[in-house]
């Protein structure tokens, strides 16, 4: 499994960080980001993990394959994958 590339996090970063952004943005992920692993989940799934960046929507968490071991990481120079979390809404 390929790094995820600077670029790719960037434009990543870009497609959730906007307020308006709603799941639809990464129904054409794979087709984007060949070979990068996209793992999407309910906030308890992470409770605990700290996160590589928060957005108004969503909080993206990145995924490191290294040692044949999958472990979340906050270091982008090892990240192979990310896990997407959908924020709930406040009330």
């Amino acid at each position: 499994m390929a790094n995820l590339s600077t670029e790719n996090l960037a434009e990543i970063e870009t497609m959730l960080a906007g307020p308006e952004a709603d799941p639809s943005v990464l129904q054409d992920f794979r087709q984007r980001f060949p070979g990068v692993s996209l793992t999407r989940c309910d906030p308890s799934d992470v409770d605990g993990e700290k996160p590589y960046k928060e957005f108004p929507r969503f909080t993206l968490y990145l995924v490191s394959a290294a040692n044949h071991c999958v472990t979340i990481t906050r270091d982008p120079e090892i990240a192979t994958g990310i896990i997407v979390v959908q924020n709930r809404k406040k009330s």
